[in-house]
């Protein structure tokens, strides 16, 4: 989820696409790798207008999901196009933009050195615009102890508070809770370059990351970790952010060095070179596709929280937001 060198993973979903009811072909699960596709999934979109098979990358958060989920359903019931999932992490998704297997991913959060090597020198993918969607990332801690302690959101303070986060994980220091341990991110570094008394310690998961910050306010118990927005979560428990220090350009291009914060992200997406220039209908979609944080967190929420089905999820909303998915399906 976090940016280093232009990589920016993100934290896993709470539910799978495949397992959550789109009723859609699956091709790729999780885990899957480009080259796994079978037989009759490549891409192309279809000719003349006409929709075909459209191979959609699904990344493994569930905002990404909530993207996803309507993305596929309008496609779907608005277009006839044969949707095909592709479960990939996100640099893997990239790889198939070149050979076919992938032709839009719908939330980029950054991946400057991979906008360089597949849109920049290969050619083989193009920025297909914003989400609208602006990203943020940071340290947050939850709303109880930034009312009790509101000098703690200054990162200064924040080894007078070390003794605070200290668990039994951390080895006596103050514990930052991050994700899954395959992100990438910048907190160790942080932690070593801004001298603090701390260790970072993973939760595992998206799910499990939550399920802390839940449990840490409801027993008011001191807790700091990673988090970001959109998010349906900080609807429910609104953490805080930490100020570290002020992100300025390129104050991460060095990874071992950094010592900011993280970036504002106007998420954006991107499609295959060839989709583009399909005629597929679902390039238009993806192209027109625009819509909020709070879009996305409602979408989200329903998945996450109120347990629907991505299908279920995705109608809902396109049911009671018409106007937008009109704009979406103009030519």
């Amino acid at each position: 989820m976090f940016r280093t060198t232009g990589i920016t993973p993100r934290p896993r979903a709470v539910a799978g696409l495949a397992a959550a009811g789109l009723a859609l072909s699956l091709s790729a699960c999780g885990g899957a790798k480009v080259g796994d596709t079978a037989a009759g999934a490549q891409s192309g979109g279809g000719a003349s207008g006409k929709c075909g098979t459209f191979n959609l990358a699904v990344n493994a958060w569930v905002g990404y999901e909530a993207d996803a989920a309507v993305v596929a359903y309008v496609a779907k019931h608005k277009l006839g196009c044969k949707v095909v999932p592709k479960n990939l992490d996100e640099q893997v998704s990239w790889q198939g933009f070149g050979t076919g297997e992938v032709d839009a991913i719908l939330e980029n959060w950054g991946h400057d050195d991979l906008a360089k090597k597949y849109i920049t020198e290969q050619k083989v993918a193009q920025d297909a615009g914003p989400t609208g969607n602006i990203g943020v990332i940071g340290w947050y801690v939850p709303p109880f102890l930034a009312k009790q302690h509101p000098d703690i959101l200054d990162w200064h303070n924040l080894n007078k508070y070390a003794n605070l986060f200290a668990t039994s994980e951390s080895g006596g220091k103050g514990q930052v809770l991050d994700g899954d341990p395959g992100f990438v991110t910048n907190d160790a570094a942080l932690v070593k370059n801004l001298g603090l008394d701390y260790k970072v310690v993973y939760a595992g998961s998206e799910a499990a990351l939550i399920t802390s910050f839940r449990q840490a306010e409801q027993s008011k118990k001191p807790m700091i970790g990673y988090f970001y927005s959109p998010q349906w979560f900080l609807a429910e428990v609104p953490l805080v952010k930490v100020n570290l220090p002020k992100y300025t350009k390129n104050c991460d291009a060095v990874p071992a060095k950094v010592a900011c914060d993280y970036p504002e992200y106007n998420l954006n997406k991107v499609v295959s070179t060839k989709f583009a220039q399909s005629g597929s209908p679902a390039y238009q979609l993806v192209k027109n596709f625009k819509w909020t944080n709070e879009d996305q967190n409602v979408v989200a929420r329903s998945i996450a929280q109120d347990k629907l089905s991505d299908e279920a999820a995705a109608k809902k909303w396109v049911d009671a937001n018409p106007d937008k998915v009109n704009a979406w399906l103009a030519d």
